[in-house]
This record gives C-alpha cells, sequence and structure tokens, in this order.
C-alpha cells in the first residue's frame, strides 16, 4: 500500500506543478509553514499550538529562557526533563503523559539550568551560535 506522501507526490505530477515541490516531503517545513500561516491569521492561536499553552518564552542575546506551569499535582521527584537542539520533552507529568515543547531558536542541549519555584518549572538554554563560515557560490552564465 502507498504511503500518504507517494499519494500526494503522484497527485503533484497529474497537476503538472513546478519543480521544486520536493520540499513538501519535509514535515518540519510544512510544520513551520503552518505555524506561520496561523501566527498572521490568528496570533493568540500560534501561541496555543507550541507546548498547548504550558510554556512561555523570553530571550536575550545568547540565552532562551522558558518559563512551564506545571499542573497540579506534579511531582518533582518523577518529573524528567530531556533537552535536544530544538525542543523540550518533559516526562513523568500527571497520569503518565508526556509534553513536548517546541523551541523557537536552536539551543545547545548539553547547557540547561532548571530551576523548579513554586509550580513552575524555569528553564534557562544557551542558544546556539550561528555559523559565521561564508561559502562562495558559483554564478554561471545562462547562453542566450
Amino acid at each position: 500500500m502507498a504511503s500518504k506522501w507517494e499519494e500526494l507526490e503522484r497527485w503533484m505530477e497529474g497537476q503538472r506543478l513546478p519543480r521544486g515541490f520536493e520540499v513538501m516531503r519535509e514535515p518540519d517545513w510544512v510544520e513551520q509553514y503552518v505555524r506561520k500561516m496561523m501566527t498572521k491569521a490568528l496570533p493568540e492561536a500560534a501561541g496555543a499550538m507550541v507546548g498547548g499553552g504550558l510554556a512561555s518564552f523570553s530571550e536575550t542575546r545568547s540565552f532562551i529562557q522558558v518559563k512551564i506551569r506545571l499542573p497540579e499535582g506534579c511531582g518533582l521527584e518523577r518529573l524528567q526533563l530531556f533537552v535536544r537542539e530544538d525542543r523540550l520533552r518533559l516526562e513523568g507529568l500527571p497520569g503518565g503523559k508526556t509534553e513536548t515543547i517546541k523551541l523557537p531558536k536552536l539551543v545547545r542541549p548539553k547547557w540547561c539550568q532548571a530551576l523548579h519555584k513554586g509550580g513552575t518549572l524555569l528553564v534557562k538554554l544557551k542558544k546556539r551560535p550561528l555559523s559565521k563560515t561564508v561559502y562562495e557560490a558559483v554564478i554561471r552564465e545562462k547562453p542566450l
């Protein structure tokens, strides 16, 4: 049985769409596109898409600070925080639930400070620096 992506690809080929639609196969690109469209249409709804309204973000030049409201009855002894360069994952929430929070910028996962304070988890993450390497692109001339 063909996957949904293969069905979509066959449909797109039948529509004679221009080349370059390979980007539609990338789920992250599709997610970012939908998020941008939601932000433009309904700014308050876009905030709910990230972590279900569980988290709020603030940024400085070098750091991202995430403030996570923990649900009632959340025991700190069971709570686990996992950090990836693009998201946080909280495990051990009441009812055995897991929550994933997408970060607005890429971070260094090894540099993380987490503090529990009055039902709120404060997480400070160091932003991943941009690569300053510059590459020269070859410019070709198309013959007339």
